[in-house]
């Protein structure tokens, strides 16, 4: 049986026009269907693949930020110790029996009476 060929003879009425036309627009309908869902799909992986790229780059200059804003907090604290040293230089600065004791050490001034004997740092060798 499944090797006999079905030999059946198609109507052209217009209940069969009509049916055809009828399959034909919802096979175009189905189409244009397929058509959209297809460009939302596009739209919205473009939409999200953009926000994911976008994201992204944010999480990176954020890091980078980050970063920058603890390497100023390091060099902030460290120039908060240089000024502290600085002031308490200047308060050591303006005492003059400081000032002298630098003046003495440093540039061999001595008081009435004094005798400077500069001594070599190693010891000579023989």
């Amino acid at each position: 049986m499944a090797s006999e060929e079905k030999t059946v003879t198609r109507l052209d009425s217009s209940y069969m026009q009509k049916y055809d036309a009828h399959q034909e627009r919802q096979k175009r309908k189905k189409q244009r269907l397929f058509r959209r869902l297809v460009l939302f799909s596009l739209i919205a992986l473009l939409a999200l693949g953009s926000m994911g790229v976008y994201h992204i780059q944010q999480r990176a200059l954020h890091a980078e930020k980050l970063e920058e804003y603890q390497h100023l907090e390091e060099e902030l604290v460290q120039l908060e110790q240089q000024e502290a040293d600085l002031k308490e230089e200047i308060e050591l600065l303006n005492n003059e029996e400081y000032v002298l004791d630098i003046a003495r050490t440093n540039y061999f001034f001595s008081k009435e009476g004094e005798m400077i004997f500069n001594i070599p740092a190693e010891a000579p060798s023989y």
